[in-house]
């Protein structure tokens, strides 16, 4: 465990989750890269490549010392294939696109193929981008890239890298939003996002749940409500958020929080987890 960690769960069961709560951002990121690191790693050596899925937000920051050593160094980045868990559908330039903040914080500053960089078709509509990155997953299904679970039927990508908003939305599913309830399709759309702009793709909680292995990047005393609700409180009769539908199907791998004392604040001790 990296130095500066407090761990709120000691114990990590496969499928379960784990929370570690770190005294700043940078001790977060410090440990993030390892974590990130160490599955490059095994994945690497037992498949010869490592799907990444990321999402846009403050994680694309919390990435950055990826790209420093030694890290930068070590890290097998050609056998790294990246994927984006949503979008915005925006030219790739635009200030809310996320392969853009991808690129210009992470992607740009490391050695991955660009093909091997996988953004969607800003050409196309909503529900175009949509189809089109979900038959572009399909295809990598078929040729080895990606594995496919054969317990749930959907893709599963050895790592996924989730931020959190302070309403408890990961990727581009908002508490109460009919995308959360998508069984079938590995990646959806929206025109009517609650947050700005409303057309957006995202992949499915199916696939995000499907995942080796999940990484929740939390951070920032504005989100600590949603963070006691997902890990602190009893729930009651509220409806779930979105991020406390992040349960792995395949029990492969584990999810682990990373978060920082203030987003943390709110959880008093042990027994609010």
């Amino acid at each position: 465990m990296a130095s500066g960690t407090t761990p709120l769960s000691t114990e990590t069961k496969k499928g379960e989750s784990r929370v570690l709560v770190f005294e700043n951002e940078e001790e977060l990121s410090e440990s993030l890269a390892n974590f990130t690191a160490d599955l490059s790693e095994k994945f690497c050596r037992e498949r010869g490549a490592f799907t990444v899925v990321i999402s846009g937000g403050s994680l694309v920051k919390s990435l950055r010392k990826l790209a420093e050593s030694p890290y930068a160094d070590t890290i097998d980045w050609g056998k790294w294939h990246v994927f984006f868990v949503d979008e915005r559908v925006v030219p790739k330039d635009h200030p809310d696109s996320n392969y853009k903040l991808a690129y210009d914080l992470f992607l740009s500053k490391v050695d991955i193929p660009a093909g091997h960089v996988y953004a969607s078709n800003e050409s196309l509509s909503a529900e175009g981008a949509a189809d089109d990155y979900e038959m572009r997953l399909k295809h990598l299904v078929n040729t080895g890239v990606i594995q496919l679970s054969r317990e749930t039927g959907f893709p599963r990508f050895d790592l996924m890298l989730l931020g959190m908003g302070p309403d408890g939305h990961i990727a581009s599913l908002f508490p109460g939003h009919p995308l959360l309830k998508e069984e079938k399709r590995w990646v959806s759309f929206t025109t009517t996002s609650p947050k700005p702009p409303p057309e957006r793709i995202s992949l499915t909680l199916p696939v995000i749940n499907t995942s080796a292995f999940v990484a929740l990047v939390v951070t920032g005393a504005g989100k600590s409500d949603a963070v006691y609700q997902a890990l602190g409180s009893e729930n009651g009769s509220s409806p779930l958020l979105p991020v406390q539908m992040v349960k792995l199907h395949d029990g492969y791998g584990a999810v682990t929080w990373f978060t920082d004392k203030a987003a943390s604040s709110k959880l008093q001790s042990k027994s609010d987890l």
